[in-house]
């Protein structure tokens, strides 16, 4: 096939790291490193072959849902009362199509869902019970609850609500915080990319935050502020805390920068999380690639998990800064 693009590629993440790297288990470096590889071999193998940047997106967020090790799909967080309800988000450079869930909670692999959202729904973003119901009409299998159950996950669960009861016996202020669990919460997933028609494709899956209220939204189910893509501009997908990304629309503020104030994307993604963000009070990261093939990775946390992929032969994967 011949190609008709020379500028490819696909970039992915695994979320932020809160803690410093002393303080992480290498075994659990090295497993969430194995599957981040997987995961963006195979999506460069569908841009490879001359497939969409929208199925390559696709591709590698399923597996890294898969991966019990990343805060989506098999490995969600649990809600303060116990359960676990799943975000995801997928779009169209192209059309700007866009397919978004919101609360799901039988869903093995949520990306699935919302790119189904997407082909063939008039709607954007369908929610819990609604969106369940709509995947079974049209050929998804739902999963028992369980599925999601990990021994990790609950374990986090029940240290955060250990300190709650303990700083209600002693009386202290227990006014739930955004960032009361900062070093629990990481694993965000997501996937950019270009293919060899020019087109642009982004995505991203979440559990949401550890121990926080049935019914919060992340950002990645908002398109703006955890995902975007666009022709003109780049593909965009977030990861940190939501509730910021939201409040700074921070995915579409990347791509706007880029189309009406012709910034370099690295300059942009800089302003985004290392100023922006910053000052809002939120912490995290995203990965962005434009229509020439640049890419960014910026982060404000001690670390982001993360890969990129290209066809003028750049590869890497990281963790740290």
């Amino acid at each position: 096939m011949k190609l008709q693009s020379e500028s490819y590629g696909i970039v992915i993440h695994g979320g932020t790291e809160e803690l410093s790297k002393a303080f992480i288990p290498q075994k659990l470096q090295i497993e969430c490193l194995d599957a981040m590889s997987q995961a963006l071999n195979e999506g460069y193998r569908v841009l490879n072959n001359g497939g969409t940047s929208l199925d390559a997106t696709k591709k590698s967020i399923r597996i890294l849902e898969d991966a019990p090790q990343f805060n989506a799909g098999k490995g969600a967080v649990f809600t303060h009362d116990g359960k676990n309800e799943l975000d995801a988000a997928i779009m169209n450079g192209l059309t700007l199509e866009v397919g978004a869930v919101a609360g799901i909670k039988r869903i093995k692999n949520p990306i699935e869902l919302a790119h189904l959202v997407l082909e063939i729904s008039p709607y954007v973003l369908l929610s819990s019970d609604g969106a369940e119901k709509f995947a079974e009409r049209n050929g998804i299998v739902l999963v028992d609850e369980s599925y999601f159950y990990t021994d990790n996950r609950w374990s986090q669960l029940q240290r955060i609500q250990k300190r709650e009861r303990d700083r209600a016996r002693r009386k202290t202020d227990n006014k739930i915080s955004v960032n009361e669990n900062e070093n629990e919460n990481h694993g965000t997933v997501g996937a950019v990319a270009l293919d060899i028609h020019g087109n642009l494709a982004a995505g991203t899956s979440s559990g949401g935050i550890v121990n926080r209220l049935c019914g919060r939204i992340s950002d990645a189910a908002i398109i703006g502020a955890g995902t975007y893509a666009n022709n003109n501009t780049c593909a965009v997908s977030t990861t940190g805390y939501g509730e910021y990304f939201i409040r700074g629309v921070s995915a579409y503020d990347l791509s706007a920068m880029l189309e009406y104030r012709s910034m370099p994307i690295g300059d942009a993604a800089n302003l985004v999380v290392l100023e922006k963000l910053v000052k809002l009070g939120g912490s995290g990261g995203l990965i962005a690639i434009d229509n020439r093939g640049n890419t960014a990775m910026p982060f404000n946390t001690p670390g982001m998990y993360r890969g990129i992929k290209l066809s003028n032969g750049k590869a890497n994967l990281d963790i740290w800064k």
